[in-house]
């Protein structure tokens, strides 16, 4: 219960957190009401960075969701072009963000990271399609240690989130549920994959590392 009401935060979160506190504590010397809403901002800024444990299914003829949100696309694509996959048709699923959802993301199946690319951009609302191309935005294609095909997890910054934070590097093994990464302040999580049965459907809302997205 004590983890529930107050779970853990991710590192990036402790910064901005030290800043609001301090900033509540001198303001609350001048104005009462102006910290009040200092005291709800430090209490949002704690929830947002919280990181808390998730139980994945372990089995990885299921992929569970790379984050917390609102599935806003299911439908076939070309891969990505920046890992030249362009020529290559998935199933893409799309997962929205807002600034009340963890933004802790995790991987969706036990593998080995094979690349990672980042790719600068503008910030456009995330739950535009063409975020996808024009924004900020994180790589990552991951091979499946039992089935041996791969999967692309993209990190996409939105109108607000200034940082992708990618705590994973290339050839790295993960196990299904392991964290690679936050995205700071509204964002959005794509994932492609092949071979697989949709399980998700537009309008859900996941949970990050548990909620079942496909299937063998």
């Amino acid at each position: 219960m004590f983890n529930t009401i107050f779970p853990n935060i991710h590192k990036e979160g402790y910064k901005f957190l030290a800043i609001s506190i301090i900033a509540t504590f001198i303001v609350l010397l001048f104005s009462k009401f102006l910290g009040s809403i200092l005291i709800i901002l430090t209490i949002w800024v704690y929830y947002f960075f919280r990181d808390p444990e998730r139980y994945p299914i372990n089995d990885d003829t299921y992929l569970v969701s790379p984050a917390d949100g609102l599935i806003t696309n299911i439908s076939e694509r070309t891969g990505p072009i920046e890992l030249e996959l362009e020529n290559t048709t998935y199933t893409k699923v799309s997962i929205f963000m807002n600034v009340f959802n963890c933004h802790v993301n995790r991987t969706p199946l036990t593998g080995t990271v094979e690349e990672i690319n980042y790719k600068a951009g503008k910030f456009l609302n995330a739950s535009l399609d063409k975020a996808s191309e024009e924004n900020e935005r994180n790589y990552y294609k991951i091979k499946c240690s039992k089935s041996g095909e791969e999967i692309i997890i993209v990190q996409i910054a939105g109108l607000i989130a200034r940082r992708i934070v990618c705590e994973v590097e290339q050839g790295q093994n993960l196990k299904q549920g392991d964290r690679i990464g936050m995205i700071r302040f509204g964002s959005r999580v794509d994932i492609y994959f092949k071979n697989k049965k949709i399980l998700a459907k537009i309008g859900q809302n996941v949970v990050a590392g548990e909620s079942l997205i496909a299937s063998e």
